[in-house]
């Protein structure tokens, strides 16, 4: 993103040019990592970012190639949540996200393939077919936000918007080999995402590097008066040369090293632990007790609030519409049977079983006091250490038809992510090394509410010492 700006402003190469080989790239790809191609109105955007770069007031944006995940709104551009019952909606109107990144200059690509409605990990769930991995076609890219990842690892952009729930944006990222950022809950509008589950959904940037993802976290962040769940805060500005790892504590937990962890993985995430210390950085152990409860309460307080947001859904006010010649009970029952996927229907009655009269105190209730208590924790850790470091996911990338009749196993995957999101806290997923059979492998590191400066500078600093954001499929 960065050396695109750069060949920009030495007229090595024009907005136009990009975007016109981006395009041709795209349409070649066999990853299935896009949905829709916006050619119209990129080239239309990158016309206007060359007369922008004309000025001397040009962001470090204008130009640049972008994609966005299918579950964040484009005004005029189709955006379906990879769900047959969204499959021709277009909104008419830019989530605030988009609109910021247009503002800025950045060229919209497409929108790209994601697990129906972002319920999934491992983008096979759409209603378009799965991603690919570029590292090995035959394996999963990650998901929900698989698409956008092997969209930035393929090179088909300079970066890319994801979303986040439990771990949406950080598992790709680690399986794709690039770095993706889970921002505070609330530091990034929610204005325009189709809401999965309201209290745990997050957009964040997707890039090669972590300091092209800090240029478009620095671009979308911000308080904004349309999404009342958006925080008023003033952000510390991310230092793009990296920070001095000299004296910061990296608390490591021994909770998340235990026997289900894959011997590759935690070598590689060790081997990455040893190397912040070098950097002058030093190791904790912390423990952090109630994370082992992270995934049931996840799959309750996801699931419960996932009925809620799906009830919309009902072929009456938007999106496709079936059976309404045998009333009104039928249509409902029609239409949601035909535009939803298995996975989507497995959580919604999961929810709306959680939520039900009798089990809303054993259920949701005692989730959500859990999901106290893994906050709790995590307040605790950051007294004894200002990063927490760890593995992103237990494994790396496995084969698109490993696990497929498996849910639990799949939902297992998200045990290293998904307190960050019950926490709201940022986390970070570079990548560190790679298991024996040459896949990527993350390092996830976890900050305070708001420290994004930290994570990124850190992050931008162990990618400059260590180059295995260079290393490409």
């Amino acid at each position: 993103m960065l050396e695109t700006a750069r060949r920009y402003r030495k007229r090595k190469e024009s907005p136009v040019e990009e975007t016109r080989r981006l395009l041709d790239a795209i349409k070649r790809d066999t990853l299935n990592s896009f949905i829709t191609i916006d050619e119209q109105g990129a080239l239309l955007s990158a016309r206007s970012a060359e007369d922008l770069l004309d000025r001397e007031d040009a962001g470090v944006l204008a130009g640049i190639p972008v994609a966005v995940k299918d579950n964040i709104c484009t005004c005029g551009v189709r955006t379906t949540c990879a769900s047959e019952i969204l499959a021709d909606f277009v909104p008419a109107y830019d989530a605030t996200v988009v609109k910021k990144l247009k503002d800025q200059g950045a060229v919209i690509l497409g929108k790209t393939n994601l697990d129906e409605f972002a319920m999934g990990s491992t983008t096979t769930t759409s209603c378009f077919g799965p991603t690919r991995n570029p590292w090995d076609p035959s394996r999963t890219p990650g998901g929900s936000s698989g698409g956008s990842a092997a969209a930035v690892a393929a090179m088909l952009c300079a970066g890319a918007l994801g979303s986040d729930t439990g771990g949406s944006i950080r598992m790709p990222a680690s399986f794709c080999g690039i770095t993706g950022l889970k921002p505070t809950y609330g530091s990034v509008s929610r204005y325009g995402l189709v809401a999965f589950a309201s209290s745990l959904d997050q957009i964040g940037p997707m890039a090669a590097t972590a300091r092209d993802a800090a240029v478009l976290f620095d671009a979308i962040k911000g308080h904004d008066p349309l999404d009342s769940t958006s925080a008023l805060h003033d952000y510390a500005p991310t230092d793009l040369e990296g920070i001095d790892l000299r004296g910061v504590r990296i608390g490591v937990p021994k909770d998340f090293f235990g026997p289900g962890l894959n011997p590759d993985v935690k070598s590689a995430v060790l081997s990455g632990i040893a190397e912040l210390a070098d950097m002058g950085a030093q190791v904790v152990d912390i423990r952090l007790p109630h994370v082992r409860y992270g995934v049931a309460v996840y799959y309750i307080v996801a699931t419960a609030e996932a009925s809620s947001n799906l009830a919309r859904y009902d072929g009456v006010r938007y999106g496709m519409r079936s059976g309404e010649s045998g009333g009104l009970r039928n249509m409902y029952l029609q239409t949601r049977s035909k535009g939803f996927g298995a996975e989507v229907k497995r959580r919604i009655m999961l929810g709306t079983y959680a939520l039900s009269a009798g089990y809303y105190d054993a259920y949701y209730r005692k989730a959500s006091q859990v999901r106290t208590l893994i906050a709790d924790d995590f307040r605790a850790a950051f007294s004894l250490c200002d990063i927490i470091a760890g593995p992103t996911t237990p494994v790396t990338a496995f084969r698109l038809d490993e696990m497929v009749d498996d849910p639990l196993s799949i939902y297992l995957l998200d045990i290293y992510t998904i307190p960050a999101n019950l926490a709201g806290l940022p986390a970070l997923s570079i990548p560190c090394g790679f298991d024996s059979r040459g896949l990527p492998v993350g390092m996830q590191l976890m900050a305070p509410h708001f420290r994004e400066d930290l994570l990124l500078g850190a992050g931008i600093a162990f990618q400059d010492r260590t180059g295995h954001h260079k290393v490409r499929p």
